[in-house]
Parts: C-alpha cells; sequence; structure tokens
C-alpha cells in the first residue's frame, strides 16, 4: 500500500458520506480525512494495478506460453 506522506499538500474536496457512518467515525476519533485518503489511495492503487494487467496481458501470455513450450530460461542453474 502507499504511503501518504504527513506534509503532502493537501486539496479541499466535498464528499457525501454515510452519516452513520460518520458519527461512528466521529464517535471513535478517526480522522476522517486521512481515511478519505488511505481508501481513495488504495483504490488508485488497485486501478492502476487492473490497468496495467491489461495492458501487459498480451506480454504475460505470450511469456506464459514460451515457459510451457520451452521451460523457464537457465533452469538448470536454479539451486532450489
Amino acid at each position: 500500500m502507499r504511503k501518504i506522506a504527513p506534509n503532502a499538500v493537501r486539496q479541499p474536496a466535498n464528499l457525501s458520506i454515510d452519516s452513520q457512518l460518520m458519527a461512528e467515525a466521529k464517535g471513535l476519533n478517526v480522522n476522517v480525512s486521512r481515511a478519505a485518503e488511505a481508501g481513495i489511495a488504495e483504490a488508485v492503487a488497485a486501478e492502476k494495478t487492473r490497468l496495467w494487467k491489461l495492458e501487459n496481458r498480451a506480454t504475460m501470455v505470450a511469456w506464459n506460453d514460451y515457459v510451457d513450450k520451452h521451460g523457464i530460461p537457465l533452469a538448470e542453474h536454479r539451486q532450489f
């Protein structure tokens, strides 16, 4: 998971959040801004991963086909 810099420049944002969830978070002294930021960072990382897999799917399929046909390169030098 991406670390969020505590001194990063922050931008105000308007969010709509379930009122019960917000009350519970405040009652538990949860820093809602930081929690939202962490959730957004996690969503961004997941989407970047999904897009990378889509963009590189053909290469991964080709590599797996190569390994299926020819084995792992330099496998004879593996010590495990």
